[in-house]
């Protein structure tokens, strides 16, 4: 509970042949042994990420991945985990020998370029060499910056860290706030937190955390209560609440005991543009209202957790939108950093919070999903739209809103 979620770090990514010393750079900057070394080629498998604060760049995670020139049906399929790790990172470091680049660091380089995301080139192993001049030279000229290193002699590691501390963004993560932009100093703020088999035994999940925080970063108060105490307490207060954020499933309940003069909207709403793209996402949600029996439906969950009897991804949306539709649908759940890369068999994607991901994360995924003509939404739109309550718990962002209406008309 004290640690920065791992969402909100800043993820670095090391990219590289078999053997050109990923693991041993990462472990290296983290000054641990977090991957396995060996001089056996393709030691490392899946990704191995390691969460650390790390001056001068702060809390981060480092994803080690496994080699680009893997071989062999397996070794293509660790290829493919590791491409997959470009998605969610926001620095790289594309890792090579004293020899240079061949094209599989420059195939990386490129992907990373496409992506804009920033990068850096260590050539390891230096203490046995030193890269080619014209190498250099021309990396000099795209101004791409690079390290000459020895993970094995802990060699420039500070020069490492200082160049990615000059390649992050100032804002790496480039979050807007979740809801203190809404708020002034001494507003009061009502969160409606339903106590369910869903909500972790003694403690608060995620967003509920996170926006506890931030009405407090704002100078502002909260009042955290049960979705049964919720008609009393707003009875009771003597000034108005700024707003109303319940939990997505208690919204129609919520909505029924909130006043219509007092703003209302989800906590998976919220995080609709502190993880995602708001206003695309909204209009996304207007496809629901195109949803016909026999359609087929993408649950992406960000994060793997074991499924409940009534799990709201893998039941509850689906059971909604099937009677929302008025007929059969078929739904396929992908959980942690799965997303399929054609989504054409889908006539909507419907995206968890993102609580436990990036940003950047969140993003890519509207992308490809924009890129192949696929609306996408998310869990706390969804849950509002066929709850019949989603342009209440819009009307506080109208941009957000006017979007939604165009997609439900089929702008």
């Amino acid at each position: 509970m004290q640690d920065t979620p791992k969402g909100l770090r800043l993820h670095i990514g090391l990219f590289g042949r078999r053997n050109v010393g990923k693991s041993s750079l990462m472990n290296a900057l983290v000054g641990q042994s977090v991957s396995i070394v060996s001089d056996l080629a393709g030691t490392t498998t899946d990704p191995v990420e390691k969460t650390l604060e790390m001056a001068p760049l702060g809390p981060i995670v480092f994803v080690d991945t496994a080699g680009l020139d893997d071989v062999g049906e397996v070794g293509e399929m660790r290829k493919q985990r590791s491409l997959q790790v470009l998605d969610r990172v926001d620095l790289g470091i594309v890792v090579a020998t004293p020899e240079g680049l061949t094209d599989f660091e420059r195939d990386v380089m490129a992907l990373l370029t496409e992506r804009k995301t920033p990068f850096l080139v260590v050539f390891n192993k230096c203490d046995l060499g030193v890269p080619p001049a014209e190498c250099l030279a021309d990396l000099d000229r795209d101004r791409i910056m690079y390290v000459q290193a020895s993970a094995t002699a802990a060699q420039a590691m500070d020069q490492i860290k200082e160049a990615l501390f000059h390649l992050a963004p100032e804002n790496p993560i480039d979050e807007p706030r979740l809801i203190g932009d809404m708020l002034s100093p001494g507003d009061t703020v009502v969160l409606v937190v339903p106590i369910d088999l869903g909500a972790p035994k003694g403690r608060l999940i995620l967003p509920q955390v996170q926006t506890i925080r931030d009405v407090l970063d704002s100078d502002a108060s909260c009042v955290v209560v049960k979705e049964r105490e919720l008609a009393d307490t707003l009875a009771k207060m003597t000034v108005r609440p700024r707003i109303v954020v319940c939990d997505s499933q208690v919204v129609l309940k919520a909505s029924a005991d909130t006043p219509p003069e007092i703003p209302l909207t989800t906590f998976s709403i919220l995080m609709s543009r502190f993880k995602g793209d708001m206003i695309r996402l909204a209009h996304g949600a207007g496809a629901i209202n195109a949803l016909q029996a026999g359609d087929r439906v993408l649950i992406t969950e960000s994060c793997s957790h074991h499924s409940l009897a009534d799990d709201i991804g893998r039941v509850k949306i689906p059971r909604w939108l099937r009677q929302f539709a008025g007929g059969d649908l078929h739904t396929d759940v992908v959980a942690g950093k799965d997303f399929p890369s054609d989504l054409s068999p889908y006539s909507l994607v419907v995206q968890c919070g993102g609580c436990m991901v990036t940003r950047k994360m969140v993003l890519h995924r509207q992308y490809l999903a924009e890129r192949q003509n696929v609306p996408m939404t998310n869990y706390g739109m969804a849950i509002s739209q066929v709850q019949g309550v989603l342009e209440r718990t819009l009307a506080c962002f109208p941009a957000a809103l006017e979007a939604f209406r165009r997609g439900a008309s089929g702008e």
